[in-house]
């Protein structure tokens, strides 16, 4: 344990580190899919164009995002530039970039539908800009679901139908399960959402979990319960761990599943010619058929000592003709409004699937509900989200029951609210 521990401080301590050196500018960067290779090769262009910054490129698990990153930031460290999914949440750790950037009016014009959710509240701070737009929304192996001549169910179909459409594919095909969601809170949200959850009290700080949540939330580990939503994914890991089941879905073992718009690339580019796949939306509850949307942010942290160096460098990838190009090879949603208007995105893909479904989530923006627009903006969110999660798998993992889990997450959120306000 001593070793580990060990291991794990130096590993902390080096991707801590801020750039001492005049010239250096370090990105710490995760990857859902091709961005990583996307993201070397622009870097390298830069740094043709601009020989006297040296940009270092580290490329880490989402775990070190998730986990380490906030830890490092507390302290005062950090990389120079990162790429995160906690935008609000952390918000107070983000340079303010409009003193530095060479003409803010181009940001606040092209970035400032999303400026709120990645500076503090009541602030007018240039943080940094969407690497891309995401929604949340679902996946069928339509292979899978010919092959059983179960029809694919339609757009006002509703988490019922998918369950059951979902388990008569798995009977029939003897996959392991019929549908599961990535172990998100931010992906279990959607479907609370459209069964009438609201997060957000009157005081703007967290409700009690509604009956909406409740509702969805008890179907849910009941589907679990009865194998028809994987459980594996959800009890692999402890705690808030972010876990994915796209690999369930690549290798033939799901009939849907739920997780957004960042996945295409990444099943595109895995799935091949294995078997036919199509993007859905997000399936109708009560209230609602809303997706989560959501994003990476690139922004820079307030601790670097190279501010200028940074400022250059958040400019160039902010040029409306480079977030097109990285949108078009990453086969992301660009979140600059000058690219959105323009139109004319050439996704560089020859799977005809992938560019299918990038139209699909385009659509499915139109069904996103009012409640869910407010929460990427909304400081509590992750904080909502690491409770259900959390105690969610302990239920599924046999740890507690769901009237338990009900109350721990009620409890849990509001000892952070409490915490915060100390």
């Amino acid at each position: 344990m001593k070793t580990r521990s060990l291991l794990t401080g130096l590993a902390l301590a080096l991707l801590a580190s801020t750039s001492a050196h005049a010239g250096d500018v370090r990105i710490m960067w995760y990857s859902d899919g091709v961005e990583g290779e996307v993201m070397k090769d622009l870097v390298g262009r830069f740094m043709k164009e601009n020989p006297g910054i040296n940009v270092i490129l580290d490329n880490v698990a989402y775990s070190v995002i998730k986990e380490q990153l906030p830890v490092q930031l507390e302290a005062g460290n950090g990389p120079d530039i990162a790429r995160v999914t906690a935008i609000k949440e952390l918000s107070k750790h983000w340079l303010d970039l409009r003193p530095l950037v060479k003409d803010a009016k181009y940001w606040d014009d092209n970035f400032g539908l999303q400026a709120d959710w990645m500076r503090p509240d009541g602030s007018n701070q240039i943080s940094g800009f969407m690497t891309q737009i995401t929604l949340t929304g679902g996946y069928a192996n339509k292979t899978l679901f010919d092959q059983a001549g179960v029809p694919i169910p339609g757009p006002k179909a509703t988490w019922e139908d998918w369950a059951a459409a979902s388990k008569k594919v798995q009977e029939s095909q003897q996959v392991p399960f019929a549908m599961a969601i990535d172990r998100s809170g931010h992906r279990i949200t959607a479907p609370l959402l459209s069964y009438g959850a609201n997060y957000i009290g009157s005081d703007g700080k967290p409700a009690p979990l509604d009956k909406g949540a409740r509702d969805y939330l008890t179907k849910f580990v009941g589907w679990a319960e009865d194998g028809t939503v994987s459980k594996d994914v959800w009890v692999s890991a402890a705690g808030s761990t972010y876990r994915a089941a796209a690999d369930d879905f690549i290798n033939g073992q799901l009939a849907f599943y739920y997780s957004g718009s960042w996945q295409v690339a990444n099943l595109a580019t895995k799935i091949g010619n294995n078997f036919d796949w199509v993007a859905v939306g997000s399936p109708c509850g009560p209230a609602a058929c809303t997706g989560m949307p959501g994003g990476a942010a690139l922004v820079a942290v307030k601790y670097t000592k190279n501010q200028k160096d940074v400022a250059v460098v958040m400019d160039w990838f902010a040029q409306e003709k480079i977030v097109k190009e990285f949108s078009e090879r990453t086969l992301f949603l660009p979140g600059h409004k000058g690219v959105v208007d323009k139109g004319g995105l050439d996704f560089k893909s020859d799977n005809a699937q992938a560019k299918t479904a990038l139209n699909v989530f385009v659509d499915s923006t139109k069904t996103t509900s009012e409640a869910a627009l407010k929460l990427p903006g909304w400081r509590w969110s992750d904080t909502v989200y690491a409770a259900i999660v959390t105690r969610i798998g302990q239920t599924l993992a046999g740890e507690m029951k769901i009237d338990d889990a009900f109350t721990r997450i009620d409890s849990d959120i509001a000892q952070k609210v409490k915490d915060a306000g100390r």
